[in-house]
């Protein structure tokens, strides 16, 4: 059974930082894309930010420069450091892992962290 368990949110002021963790298990955690997604009230769900098995990293435009991906292999752990949060950065914050393999895309979906930014 795949599991992927986001924490880190909270209430944060404007300006501030917080670090989200996304612990995943029932995968092979280095062969899969790990990526971090928002979605805020009325609002579709959005990439914030992606990190490749081989360690590539991208990022939507909104957040580069704040934001930093990474992740630990060995702790089957994909982080999402935010920096200078901004108002516009209050969202639901999801984990996602995917994988392409044999003609077959895989994508899980952790259930979701919350994250609001006060002026």
């Amino acid at each position: 059974q795949v599991q992927l368990v986001e924490s880190g949110g909270g209430l944060v002021q404007a300006g501030g930082s917080l670090r989200l963790s996304c612990v995943a298990s029932g995968i092979i955690f280095s062969l899969n894309t790990m990526g971090w997604y928002r979605q805020a009230p009325g609002k579709q769900r959005e990439l914030v930010a992606v990190i490749s098995s081989s360690g590539t990293t991208n990022y939507a435009v909104a957040v580069k420069g704040r934001f930093t991906i990474s992740r630990d292999n060995a702790k089957n752990t994909v982080y999402l450091q935010m920096n200078s949060l901004k108002r516009e950065d209050t969202a639901d914050y999801f984990c996602n892992a995917h994988r392409y393999l044999g003609g077959f895309q895989y994508d899980y979906w952790g259930q979701g962290t919350q994250v609001t930014v006060s002026s």
